[in-house]
């Protein structure tokens, strides 16, 4: 190097240590913004504690569980701050009576956030009128508590998407949650015009969450944060491993002439 600042390899391992040190605080906010989706029809009691393990393990925001799970998640996670969030609304098509007494269960049963499941052939039709209701009812059944709208489904286009996260606002809801693509994630937000949370789920991986995350997602749901986690303090370790590891030397005297 012929001009900037020049570092001895001391120097270079201190700043490296430094520079380790501030990414992995970063991380630790990232995953407090995940969401360990134990939701899955496949999950059994195993799964469920190893999702609640790794909630508490990274401080996590909360667990996603089916209501049949909630009170189990809660007593798994008693004593933290993460957390339990119930799907309700089975397949979308459910009568919306029973989505509210769903709702009204799995609070009683310790859910303290809702993601509810629309009426997918609402949606479809463009019934933003019937989605509104919905939202609107199970609200009032989950009371003060969060209640955020499922818009995860891969049937669904950006346009259709767009009409829930609408329907969401008019309801009362609290926020969307829309699969993990930057593109929904954006459009969402520019349709809320900041008076939703917005969510996104199905992360596989760091590189996707971080993407996430500046588009503006809020939270984000993955079934693999161990693995994200592992990634992120893994970056940030060979990061600072090659900031410490590489000799900087100090800048050459002019000889007499």
């Amino acid at each position: 190097m012929e001009n900037g600042t020049y570092l001895s390899a001391a120097e270079a391992a201190e700043y490296g240590e430094f520079k380790r040190t501030r990414r992995e605080a970063e991380i630790a906010v990232s995953l407090h913004k995940v969401i360990v989706d134990a939701s899955r029809r496949e999950a059994d009691r195993g799964a469920l504690k190893s999702a609640c393990d790794c909630v508490r393990r990274l401080f996590s925001y909360g667990v996603l569980v089916s209501p049949v799970s909630a009170a189990q998640a809660k007593k798994k996670l008693e004593g933290s701050e993460s957390y339990v969030v119930a799907r309700i609304g089975g397949t979308g098509e459910t009568l919306l009576s029973v989505k509210k007494y769903e709702a009204k269960k799995a609070i009683g049963q310790g859910a303290r956030e809702i993601r509810l499941i629309p009426c997918y052939s609402a949606l479809k039709a463009g019934n933003a009128g019937y989605l509104k209701r919905e939202v609107k009812k199970v609200k009032g059944a989950a009371r003060k508590l969060p209640v955020i709208l499922s818009l995860e489904d891969h049937s669904l286009t950006e346009d259709e998407a767009a009409l829930g996260v609408r329907a969401a606002c008019e309801g009362g809801a609290d926020g969307v949650c829309v699969r993990g693509e930057a593109n929904l994630v954006l459009r969402a937000l520019r349709v809320c015009a900041g008076k939703l949370r917005v969510d996104a789920s199905d992360v596989e991986n760091a590189e996707q969450m971080r993407a996430l995350l500046k588009a503006g997602a809020s939270l984000i749901t993955t079934d693999c944060a161990d693995e994200i986690a592992e990634e992120m303090y893994r970056m940030a370790r060979e990061e600072a491993l090659h900031i410490g590891t590489v000799a900087i030397p100090p800048a050459e005297e002019k000889g007499e002439d």
